[in-house]
């Protein structure tokens, strides 16, 4: 029997999602079962949105959404540098959606926190919204504040 695993848990700010590394001197089914294990969990706790293009269909990690938002009458998911075409509603992807890391922000959209590089509060009430790769969104009125207690809830006051 393949002797016990040694686990260290390692708490640093830095990271908003836990960074998993495995030290061995091979690749062995205790190896391959633990990764399994990790996926499984991941991808149950959080499955992946399934998204087409054309006529191309993935599933993308939800932790690789910036944001997912409609357009007309289609439901859009936007990575850092493509949209893809969401089947089904706003409402059921909220459902599935990491509530931590996911916020709606305004009736026809829903953002990733973690994707989030500057929130703009103005003097109006507005908030605007800059992601990582430069795109621009704005909060609705109705939503800034739950946004404020989100953002207050979870890095301290704003």
């Amino acid at each position: 029997m393949a002797e016990m695993v040694d686990i260290e848990v390692i708490l640093d700010d830095h990271y908003l999602d836990p960074k998993i590394s495995i030290y061995t001197k091979s690749e062995t089914k205790q190896v391959e079962n633990i990764i399994y294990a990790i996926e499984n969990t991941s991808y149950h706790q959080y499955p992946p949105l399934p998204v087409h293009r054309d006529k191309s269909y993935k599933v993308i990690s939800q932790r690789d959404i910036y944001r997912i938002r409609t357009q007309g009458r289609d439901v859009m998911v936007d990575t850092r540098d493509e949209s893809y075409l969401l089947k089904g509603s706003m409402s059921a992807a909220e459902e599935i959606l990491d509530e931590e890391r996911f916020f709606r922000i305004s009736q026809s959209e829903i953002i990733n926190l973690y994707k989030v590089d500057t929130f703009s509060f103005d003097q109006t009430g507005t908030v605007g919204v800059v992601f990582d790769n430069a795109v621009t969104s704005w909060a609705s009125r109705r939503c800034v504040k739950p946004l404020r207690d989100k953002l207050a809830k979870r890095f301290g006051r704003i």
